[in-house]
């Protein structure tokens, strides 16, 4: 959605990047606080199920070489999930052993949980949508499933793991008929999505300002003109971010093809 609001919890310990000890993390408005070491984060977007295993590695050190230092991906419920209690988390699907990769270059990782991915799926159960018992509960077994995985393979920072944030991804979509969960969301970490994020507030001045995707291109409406965005205006945006306090940004998508 354009300009659309997700909500971000903030793992409470960050892993040593190349180790299997944990390191102190907080943060505030203008950093996230590692050990001591104020920082802020450049991320970018890698979606496992969109290549191969083989091809892995290689896509998160043209990342890293790219000066990035933290791989954000989605957790595709359509995918793991195709039919009901059937699960699929093999070959390109298996995004503990993507996470693993991610450690083993030396980068933090960012899981985003949720039922919606935007433009691209959303599970349905029931045919009256989201907001009824039947998906709620659906959703909540499989979030449960894949952060119970994570935590076997200690995953989460807190474990020595890679994962230094999780995130229910853009719930601002749904938030509406969501009324009872409006209190735990003002309690969680407010980001922001699109072209510019300069401009937003968090919900709590005591929070970091993150932006969860900096969008380098956008779709093709039919009978519309191709999207363009160039280098230099998705430069500009990231420079007048963190000048405006920004402490976490991800480019949606890293664009890694062949030059």
């Amino acid at each position: 959605m354009w300009g659309s609001w997700v909500s971000l919890l903030l793992i409470a310990s960050l892993g040593l990047i190349g180790s299997c000890s944990a390191a102190a993390v907080e943060y505030d408005s203008s950093a996230v606080i590692i050990n001591g070491e104020r920082k802020i984060i450049l991320s970018g977007s890698i979606h496992y199920p969109r290549s191969t295993v083989e091809m892995w590695s290689d896509l998160i050190q043209k990342a890293k070489e790219g000066g990035l230092d933290t791989i954000e991906t989605y957790i595709f419920w359509n995918a793991h999930e195709p039919r009901r209690r059937e699960y699929n988390f093999t070959g390109n699907l298996d995004f503990v052993k993507f996470f693993q990769k991610v450690q083993e270059a030396g980068l933090h990782g960012i899981l985003r949980i949720g039922a919606s991915l935007c433009g691209y799926t959303i599970f349905r159960i029931s045919n009256s949508g989201t907001n009824n018992e039947i998906f709620k509960n659906e959703m909540r077994t499989f979030t449960t499933k894949i952060v119970n995985m994570a935590k076997e393979a200690k995953l989460f920072a807190s474990q020595g793991g890679p994962i230094i944030l999780a995130q229910e991804n853009e719930y601002g979509n749904v938030m509406g008929p969501y009324g009872e969960a409006r209190e735990i969301i003002r309690s969680m970490i407010n980001t922001c999505n699109g072209f510019y994020c300069d401009a937003f507030t968090p919900n709590n001045p005591k929070n970091p300002k993150i932006w969860t995707e900096n969008w380098t291109g956008w779709f093709k409406k039919w009978g519309q003109k191709d999207p363009h965005r160039t280098a230099e205006d998705l430069a500009f945006s990231v420079a007048r971010f963190f000048q405006q306090n920004g402490v976490l940004q991800n480019y949606y998508m890293v664009d890694l093809s062949p030059t």
